[in-house]
């Protein structure tokens, strides 16, 4: 924690070295490549992440509200756990709402509606958040489509567990957009056009 006060604030100082090295090793034109490929690489993660803190403390918050309303148990303890989870994507709140319903059973098994009820407004509040809150708050922050969302969830995931769904998704729109930057090049280059749309009906 002390280390971190000290890194946060010598950040402009930290900065401005690495920038001085950049142009120390490399020509002008590759360390502002770099310099730009690594600010690019910081406001997706930012972007990505706070954008997804902010995201879940608002579905959390109406958990809370809703699981109130309900009669719900332990309706703190279930919305922190949607809440949080919530940060991962597509995956997360499912990942939530199951120990959430099950817990919700074991303390009241006397009224299984009240779990019903749980099941049904979680799939009604990700509904909401997944087409209309979540790209409100992220906008198009990394880039990808839903596919390659899905895709870097189950990789990063398998390979790292809990940490890599959180990160895969910032991390591989990073490797997305370098392999988008250096195919480009290559196609312009060689004087073809870098639109994908222009190669779908090629045979």
């Amino acid at each position: 924690f002390i280390i971190s006060i000290y890194v946060m604030a010598s950040k402009e100082k930290f900065a401005a070295q690495a920038k001085k090295i950049a142009y120390a090793i490399w020509d002008t034109e590759r360390a502002n490549k770099l310099i730009n490929g690594i600010r690019y690489t910081h406001l997706t993660f930012i972007g990505f992440l706070f954008g997804k803190v902010v995201d879940s403390i608002i579905i959390g918050i109406i958990t809370f509200i809703c699981t109130s309303l309900i009669g719900t148990p332990y309706a703190i303890l279930v919305s922190t756990i949607v809440g949080i989870t919530n940060i991962i994507p597509f995956f997360g709140p499912y990942l939530g709402a199951i120990p959430s319903a099950i817990l919700i059973l074991v303390v009241d098994p006397m009224h299984p509606l009240n779990c019903v009820y749980f099941v049904l407004f979680i799939l009604v509040l990700q509904q909401f958040d997944g087409n209309f809150l979540g790209p409100k708050i992220l906008g198009d922050s990394t880039g990808l489509t839903g596919f390659w969302v899905i895709f870097a969830i189950t990789v990063f995931g398998g390979l790292f567990g809990i940490l890599g769904m959180i990160v895969g998704v910032p991390i591989f729109a990073v490797i997305y957009a370098a392999i988008k930057a250096v195919v480009n090049t290559f196609l312009r280059k060689k004087d073809l056009p870098v639109e994908t749309e222009q190669y779908s009906y090629l045979k």
